[in-house]
């Protein structure tokens, strides 16, 4: 196993050199980015990009040193307990692809950007290879990375009834505002003008709160659910209005079809990121020319057999979209409430959302932690579960926050970060020692990485 690690680096260090050529420099195993080299220097220099380290994303995170990344690469760790984890056999593989197949004993060599959301990359001597490509240690010559994006997304917020704005949001503002993108799905209106829709489950918050969802760290929000319209169209309409006159873009709902059709798109040191959602739920309005509500696509469990023509609608808008951005993000609202497990139905949609264009499926509604799936290059999650609300049950105050980072347009990292709420409805970080009520259901039902 030593010869073949040694191998794969002579051979990403070698390139497509013809034979002959003078073999590149190695910089593998550097003290950090090489320095800034001089303007005569700088047209033979060549490019580098990150070697990482990759285990099965059901393991815990590794976080290796410099010397035990070179003890690794030779071959001379065959035990996990010398990286601090369980005692077990150790295998180190030069694998280039199946990462979603990487089994659970092996550590895998690889190119950084050939990462998916299947594995987890080590960090070496704290630096992450995927989101810190330039100041990671371990260099080979290779065209550089794509420029990297944050992408945080969570579950269902309701900021109604027994729920606040600030005090439950504060406890993770730190980590939501770390990222370059954070979005959510908004289950309250910020109106109360109209009458109720749904009874004592119809929710509204404040105007206010939409300072507090910025200050949280709040990019974007999805309106596409079944509780935008709790107090009908006037209070939906000023919802929008008053969301994107706090500097909080919406999408998936609005005054008529288009503008609920209508993208968000984001951009990040040139990163283009496009953003829709569908309601698949009912109770708020279908939208329609001239009638304000939610992009609505009928399906099971609850607003009957799938409605081809609405769905292909929305495939149009996910074509459209591609079209003009780097990735494609989708946020349905859809699914049975109270369940670890999707409908079939929703694994069928999310397989035509991906050939129609999108990168990343976040779904929410079922209030419990739903599995994830990977489909070629794109990541599905069929539910999040609720990020802030006021149900009892255990399941419903627990769930994850998703912190995707992608490379250009493509996911090439994924962490499921644990969360509870508290007695005041405020979500904060679990322990993974702690989390297995929401992890193990979560990994149970997700296809992302192999078991054994």
């Amino acid at each position: 196993m030593r010869l073949l690690v040694g191998c794969v680096l002579v051979l990403a260090l070698a390139g497509c050199t013809d034979d002959g050529d003078e073999a590149p420099v190695d910089r593998a195993f550097t003290d950090g980015p090489a320095a800034m080299p001089s303007p005569s220097a700088t047209a033979l220099a060549p490019s580098t990009r990150p070697l990482g380290f990759a285990v099965n994303a059901r393991r815990p995170a590794l976080a290796l040193t410099a010397e035990q990344a070179r003890r690794l690469q030779r071959g001379e760790i065959t035990n996990w307990r010398e990286l601090g984890q369980p005692s077990g056999r150790l295998r180190v593989d030069d694998r280039t692809g199946d990462l979603a197949h990487l089994p659970m004993d092996t550590v895998a060599v690889v190119v950084a950007e050939a990462a998916t959301p299947a594995v987890r990359m080590a960090t070496v001597d704290g630096v992450d290879p995927v989101r810190d490509p330039a100041a990671y240690p371990i260099q080979v010559q290779g065209p550089p990375p794509a420029e990297v994006t944050t992408v945080t997304i969570v579950g269902d917020i309701m900021l109604g009834r027994r729920v606040t704005g600030l005090p439950v949001l504060a406890p993770m503002s730190e980590r939501l505002a770390s990222a370059d993108i954070t979005v959510g799905n908004l289950e309250s209106t910020l109106s109360d003008d109209g009458e109720p829709t749904q009874g004592g489950d119809s929710f509204h918050a404040p105007p206010a709160v939409r300072r507090d969802l910025r200050a949280a760290g709040f990019d974007a929000l999805s309106l596409a659910n079944n509780h935008a319209g709790d107090y009908g169209d006037r209070a939906l309409v000023q919802t929008v209005d008053r969301l994107r006159a706090g500097g909080l873009p919406t999408f998936g709902a609005g005054r008529d079809l288009a503008e609920a059709r209508r993208p968000v798109v984001l951009e990040r040191d040139g990163v283009r990121f496009g953003l829709l959602g569908f309601n698949a739920i009912g109770e708020t309005p279908e939208a329609a020319p001239g009638q304000p509500g939610a992009v609505s696509v009928s399906m099971p469990p609850r607003t009957g057999p799938l409605d081809r023509a609405e769905l292909d609608r929305v495939l149009a808008d996910v074509r459209r979209l591609s079209r003009r951005v780097d990735a494609v993000v989708v946020l349905p609202h859809w699914g049975t409430q109270y369940t670890h497990r999707p409908d079939p139905i929703q694994h069928q949609v999310a397989r035509e959302l991906v050939r129609a264009g999108a990168d990343l499926v976040v779904g929410g509604h079922p209030h419990w932690v739903q599995g994830a799936e990977q489909i070629g290059d794109a990541l599905v999650v069929h539910s999040l579960g609720n990020f802030t609300f006021d149900m009892t049950e255990p399941q419903t105050r627990e769930g994850l926050v998703l912190e995707a980072t992608f490379s250009g347009g493509r996911v090439v990292a994924a962490d499921f970060v644990p969360y509870r709420m508290g007695a005041d409805l405020a979500p904060r970080v679990v322990p993974l020692a702690k989390a297995a009520s929401i992890l193990d259901p979560f990994w149970e039902l997700s296809s992302l990485a192999a078991t054994r």
